[in-house]
């Protein structure tokens, strides 16, 4: 061990820290103004950074999305706002140190329009997934509105024994 001379911070000098392996959820949104071929060309980019140095426990392929609220991104050309984007999730373990690479290709990746990284348990990612497939196969709700609603509740209403 070795104390930093600012700080009153004990640094530790051991190759085994970062080694151990976590599992880590990367959740991101690509250019919705990419060619459907470089949107696939960019996630496979980004699954391969990953294979390579770490297992993929569950993932997500990108669909296109309406945002919820406009992202705004300063570029060398000027302010960019994007409405939609490609989604896309990828969970997988890895070493600590690995991990900092990982991060740090998607800072540098211009496709990427945002992303976010968090730390999570396999167990969590199989059932994202399995909440994903489930919302795949449902089927899209009706666009009657709140008459078909009201006509759902008084149905079920009306089969309720007191």
């Amino acid at each position: 061990m070795a104390k930093n001379q600012d700080e009153d911070i004990e640094v530790l000098e051991d190759d085994t820290i970062g080694a151990e392996a976590r599992v880590y959820e990367l959740g991101f949104h690509l250019d919705p103004e990419l060619p459907v071929e470089e949107v696939k060309k960019a996630y496979q980019t980004i699954h391969g950074a990953i294979a390579a140095k770490g297992t993929i426990v569950a993932e997500v392929e990108p669909e296109k999305i309406q945002l919820a609220y406009t992202i705004s991104r300063q570029e060398v050309a000027g302010r960019r706002d994007f409405n939609s984007a490609y989604f896309a999730w990828i969970v997988y373990e890895m070493s600590a140190v690995d991990h900092v690479e990982v991060v740090a290709a998607m800072r540098a990746d211009k496709a990427v329009v945002r992303f976010i990284d968090l730390v999570t348990t396999k167990d969590e990612a199989r059932h994202a997934l399995e909440v994903h497939e489930l919302m795949a196969k449902a089927p899209a709700p009706e666009t009657d509105g709140e008459e078909a609603l009201a006509a759902e509740l008084d149905t079920a209403l009306e089969s309720v024994v007191v």
